[in-house]
């Protein structure tokens, strides 16, 4: 192999240090000369960025100013974003990512490693994520094709950007190698006419195609990824409602594939609501599950839910009664048109309620159900309105109410105004990041249930183990060790453990998700210690 010049390594983010070359290393590469005279340490790097980033305004500046370092130096980057991750989460993620999403065209500076496929080119699917992944040894990919991004909907390739941001957050939570991981742009066309309109806009210019030359593309990806990196694990982020499910039913038995959108969503409310039921001291089987949106991520909730309890020794048909979904129609029968196979599953009977027809909103299905549960995935800004909420605190005790549509403009409700609604009764969790509210003279810890919380380690667990599929039996092993961390003896607990111990317990749920693989027998040749696989596996920000 050729010497690489210098040049091309302070180019390359993975193994740019920039000025913490030593003396001994600049001689070696080449680099005499190509540097400023002072060698620093990593933490003095990290002094001077993070004193650069505080000059930035809030929000889209301050992340453009971040993925410069992440374009230049991956080590520097994860070792800042380690320092401080309370407060880059919801920069480099959740919920200025939208922002990003929504600017990625107009602001392009370079594509990040990403692979970008096309419908209109299938012939040279193997061959760009190739080109991509560029020698290097891909262990996750994050693919997306942006139809359904969680709050803005259809983006197009601007969507990659989610892709991006997922993995920068399976990096700073569980460890993965940042060399290893692949982002991929399925670009399919978009229904954004404002995007179809801009002459900015860097996809293909056409409505997006569905049916055969869609899946065909899919599954190019799929063959083409086994065959070029046979130990990946497949990450599927934010595809549409109407192919989200079928994928994932495709692959899940065959390999190791996950949908954030389908099961991240559901182990995170799986585990809040366990979380809030160790408050609480009541059980799951006597639980009334309201699901607002039944959309890819409400069903995915519904489902795990629903899963838990039958583990938990439930009658399957008796646990179905225990769900009522609620969408844009309001409470959806078994006679209600264009229902997707997710949702028949758990539809109710009309002759069942006296007043069916009119359940065709959120108020009139909980005075008719009387939910203990409710979980919004709506995108409707102010859905849980003070008569909803008040409503469905008289029936139950402690209400668990999780309003987790995100970004912050289309939450369902703010956790002030539940915990003022319920006189300080209600257990509840948001999909954005919230700061504690003080009532009466308690403190309420407001967990956050945003899938960050969740899918590295279950992905990191299942690549750890080499894992030949990811199964239910795992997804609820991660739900259980995330809902096991709260302390409900504290006055005001959150029902899911706080972002600053992202680190911590993201290596708890890589373990046991790789324990499950081990004792399911699907774990690869040799792999029986899943603390080791999960601590060998792990990277660390050092040069």
């Amino acid at each position: 192999m050729r010497s690489m010049k210098a040049m091309e390594i302070l180019n390359n983010p993975y193994l740019n240090k920039g000025t913490a070359f030593t003396m001994d290393e600049r001689k070696k590469l080449g680099l005499l000369g190509a540097l400023p005279a002072k060698v620093q340490t990593l933490q003095e790097q990290a002094d001077e960025t993070y004193a650069h980033f505080q000059t930035k305004p809030a929000g889209l500046p301050q992340r453009q100013f971040l993925m410069e370092i992440f374009n230049t130096n991956r080590t520097l980057f994860f070792y800042l974003m380690g320092q401080h991750i309370v407060e880059f989460m919801p920069i480099v993620y959740d919920p200025v990512i939208a922002e990003s999403i929504e600017n990625y065209s107009n602001i392009f500076i370079q594509p990040q490693q990403a692979a970008f496929l096309s419908v209109d080119d299938q012939d040279n699917v193997e061959e760009s994520l190739k080109n991509a992944a560029d020698g290097r040894d891909i262990r996750l990919i994050v693919v997306t094709d942006a139809e359904g991004i969680l709050g803005i909907g259809d983006w197009g390739v601007n969507g990659v950007d989610i892709a991006v941001g997922k993995l920068m957050v399976y990096t700073a939570a569980a460890g993965i190698d940042p060399s290893q991981v692949l982002a991929v742009s399925l670009d399919a066309g978009t229904n954004n006419q404002a995007l179809l309109d801009d002459p900015m806009y860097l996809g293909n210019r056409h409505k997006r195609v569905y049916g055969d030359e869609y899946y065909a593309l899919v599954d190019k990806f799929v063959q083409s990824s086994r065959k070029l990196f046979p130990e990946a694990l497949l990450h599927f982020e934010d595809f549409g409602r109407s192919n989200a499910a079928v994928i994932l039913n495709k692959y899940k038995d065959a390999m190791p594939v996950f949908n954030d959108d389908i099961q991240g969503t559901g182990i995170i409310a799986l585990a809040g609501v366990l979380g809030a039921l160790n408050i609480s001291k009541e059980k799951l089987v006597d639980q009334k599950f309201l699901t607002f949106g039944a959309g890819t991520a409400g069903m995915g909730i519904a489902k795990m839910l629903y899963d838990e309890m039958v583990r938990q020794g439930a009658d399957p048909a008796e646990a179905k009664k225990h769900f009522y979904l609620v969408d844009v129609q309001g409470l959806l029968f078994n006679d209600t048109p264009d229902l997707t196979p997710e949702q028949k599953e758990f539809t109710r009977d009309r002759s069942e309620f006296s007043n069916a027809d009119e359940l065709t909103d959120l108020l009139s299905v909980v005075k008719a159900v009387h939910p203990t549960v409710m979980i919004g995935t709506s995108k409707q800004p102010g859905a849980f309105t003070e008569e909803v909420v008040k409503e469905m605190a008289a029936h139950t005790e402690r209400p668990i109410i999780f309003p987790i549509s995100n970004p912050t403009k289309l939450i369902e409700a703010m956790p002030a105004d539940l915990i003022k609604w319920t006189d300080g009764r209600v257990l509840t969790a948001t999909g954005i990041p919230v700061d504690p509210v003080e009532y009466k003279g308690v403190t309420y810890t407001i967990g956050q249930a945003n899938n960050a919380l969740v899918y590295p380690g279950v992905g990191f667990g299942a690549i750890a183990a080499k894992a030949s599929q990811v199964n239910e039996t795992m997804l609820a092993a991660a739900a259980h060790a995330l809902g096991g961390i709260v302390d409900p003896s504290e006055s005001g607990a959150a029902v899911l453990p706080p972002v600053a111990k992202l680190e911590d317990f993201t290596t708890r749920v890589s373990e046991v998700v790789a324990q499950s693989a081990i004792d399911q027998g699907l774990a690869g040749d040799g792999i029986t210690d899943a603390k080791k696989a999960v601590a060998d596996l792990k990277w660390e920000a050092k040069y």
